[in-house]
């Protein structure tokens, strides 16, 4: 299915289904990103900001939330 059929289904959900499918979009999306950020943290490529992280706390920079 290409990107156009797949918006031209989407505009044709009644509203209940659209409802369903957009909550289910937001988790599908969600979860992928959670997966690519721990694909990143198995591989190392968040040390070097974790490390700034710690250093900017250390320092003093940091603002409450």
């Amino acid at each position: 299915m290409s990107l156009g059929e797949l918006e031209n289904a989407v505009t044709k959900l009644p509203a209940s289904e659209l409802a369903t499918f957009a909550r289910w979009f937001e988790e599908y999306v969600a979860e992928t990103w959670d997966r690519q950020i721990e694909e990143h943290i198995r591989a190392g490529r968040l040390e070097e900001a974790g490390r700034q992280a710690d250093a900017e706390f250390e320092a003093g920079r940091c603002k409450p939330l």
